[in-house]
């Protein structure tokens, strides 16, 4: 593993050429790989995911290094990423506990926040309205998603919104599946359109690549970092006091995210493990995954504002004079329809003579045919052929979603980096810098790295409960990633050690809440945590009087 990683920093390098300073290059190359996995990689699935974020983890390493040289002066500096922790990463959502409770948990509700307003999430028949199904042409699929609304997905193929009699896992599935295979995937796909549902025909990874979309988003970088204005000049970190052991690289930075589900809050929960101010904007009236917060809000603080209310957009744009980093993690444009796209936010900011850092995640991109579409992990994983290769990679002849919000955590990682390059070109040059990249992307990467051969498989395959590889096409995320979050558990055991986790208690949630540990260590720097999680809209919008949880800083 420690070579396939290595490997893969090398393929990711060229791969992002351009988007990367100069300069960082010999911090990224320096950087040490550990591990204490001496076997078979972690996750049953055919894909060198802990290989590919290790690798997206040494690049972030690099560059928060080398925005370390600016803001404390240059040192000769250990980096080292734990392919262990970066595996926990892809997963961490699933490691997270609030008050004891897992995702899983029949009782965790009760410590949540009910952010799912359309119970989209809470009702299993209408969570399966986001899943992989067959089309009425055997060995066509198309996954359904009704995002976090259901019922505009569900009515489109001809059942209700709200079925209380469904209540058993098979039973829904059938029913959905058997209104679904009424179709082509063609005639889903203008049904889709018409309706600006976020589903997507299951396509192959040679299927992709010769659709126009395709062909245009391969030949973009993993991420890309352009400049919007260079006027502005440069601006040095303001290497804020902390409580922190040590210094920490992004102290004093102020971060306004305006994400909500895994991807975009992965790239502000980056920006906090390096000491930013991070203030999560959600809408009170936009559903949002309860128990994502747990994880994702770590190190934040999050507020409620309606941008669209006069009263809410000036306390935004009362905060925006302060602000560093911008994080987008709407589709396209929606942001643009608010007054606050990238190049709104640089008018906005202008008069202050200081550059602004902008990056937006989404599902397909920011160029092609369908960079507008809507989307989440699994239609990315869907469209680009990670679910087929899934399935292909356990005997079967048909695709199935694999294991874990993994591209999520990935392309969040992407965003954070894009945000240190803009970040630390601000320093360097001045101006303002525009990051973007997506979920397609990330999955566009971790493809190219290619598969783990046949061999491999037949090993997890023989080491894996049998159980998993009993999975099929039209099985939910919730039950793929409980199957593999099991066997998991027992066949790499040090993937789940305390080592890996760290534990406080929660005033959002009054509980405790336990998480997986930052990834990257950067000699003389601190990384981490300076709070504990809380649900969206927990604190006021304002940068004053943060509090620091003692119980976060121990390393």
């Amino acid at each position: 593993m420690l070579d396939e990683t290595r490997n893969s920093l090398q393929v990711l390098l060229q791969l992002a050429k351009g988007q990367i300073p100069q300069e960082c290059y010999p911090l990224i190359t320096s950087v040490d790989f550990t591990t204490a996995n001496t076997g078979s990689p972690y996750f049953p699935s055919p894909f060198k995911q802990t290989e590919a974020t290790s690798a997206l983890k040494a690049v972030e390493a690099g560059v928060a290094a080398a925005i370390a040289d600016l803001a404390y002066g240059e040192q000769k500096r250990k980096m080292v990423v734990d392919l262990e922790r970066a595996s926990a990463f892809l997963f961490s959502t699933y490691l997270a506990t609030v008050g004891g409770m897992n995702k899983a948990h029949p009782n965790v509700k009760t410590l949540l926040k009910d952010t799912d307003l359309l119970a989209a999430q809470s009702i299993l028949y209408r969570r399966l309205s986001a899943n992989l199904y067959e089309t009425k042409n055997p060995g066509e699929y198309f996954h359904l998603h009704g995002s976090l609304e259901a019922t505009a997905a569900l009515n489109m193929i001809g059942l209700d919104g709200h079925r209380p009699d469904m209540t058993d896992y098979r039973q829904c599935i059938k029913l959905i599946e058997d209104h679904v295979k009424q179709y082509s995937a063609k005639e889903l796909e203008q049904m889709n359109a018409d309706l600006k549902q976020a589903g997507v025909t299951c396509l192959k990874w040679d299927e992709f690549k010769e659709t126009n979309h395709g062909k245009r988003l391969i030949q973009e970088p993993p991420w890309r970092v352009d400049t919007l204005e260079t006027t502005s000049p440069p601006v040095p970190f303001p290497c804020a006091p902390s409580k922190a052991p040590k210094p920490q690289i992004l102290s004093g930075i102020r971060v306004l995210e305006l994400c909500r589900i895994i991807a975009g809050p992965a790239m502000g929960r980056g920006l906090a493990e390096y000491g930013a101010d991070v203030i999560k904007i959600t809408s009170p009236s936009l559903s949002d995954v309860p128990f994502f917060q747990v994880d994702g809000n770590l190190g934040k603080h999050a507020a409620e504002l309606n941008l669209r209310e006069p009263r809410d957009r000036q306390i935004f744009e009362d905060l925006l004079q302060s602000a560093d980093v911008i994080l987008d993690g709407y589709r396209p444009k929606s942001l643009e329809r608010l007054g606050y796209g990238h190049e709104q936010i640089v008018e906005l900011t202008k008069h202050r003579q200081r550059g602004i850092v902008y990056v937006a995640e989404d599902c397909f991109g920011h160029v092609g045919e369908w960079a507008e579409r809507p989307g989440w992990q699994q239609i990315a994983d869907c469209v680009t052929g990670v679910a087929w290769y899934q399935g292909l990679s356990m005997g079967l002849n048909e695709p199935v979603v694999p294991p874990f919000p993994m591209s999520d955590y990935g392309t969040g990682c992407m965003g954070t980096i894009a945000a240190l390059v803009g970040l630390y070109k601000r320093a360097k040059h001045g101006g303002s810098y525009w990051g973007k990249t997506s979920l397609c992307q990330y999955d566009i990467y971790l493809l190219q790295l290619g598969l783990y051969p046949s061999e491999m498989m037949a090993q997890l395959r023989q080491a894996h409960d049998p159980e998993f590889f009993e999975l099929r096409h039209h099985d939910s995320v919730d039950e793929v990633g409980k199957r593999a979050l099991k066997t998991m558990r027992r066949v790499h055991p040090e993937l789940f050690e305390d080592r890996h986790m760290q534990e406080c208690y929660s005033r959002g949630f009054r509980a405790s809440v336990k998480a997986a540990r930052p990834v990257v260590d950067v000699e003389g720097t601190w990384n981490g945590f300076l709070r504990s999680s809380r649900p969206n809209g927990f604190d006021q919008p304002t940068w004053e009087n943060w509090e620091v949880d003692e119980g976060m800083l121990v390393e």
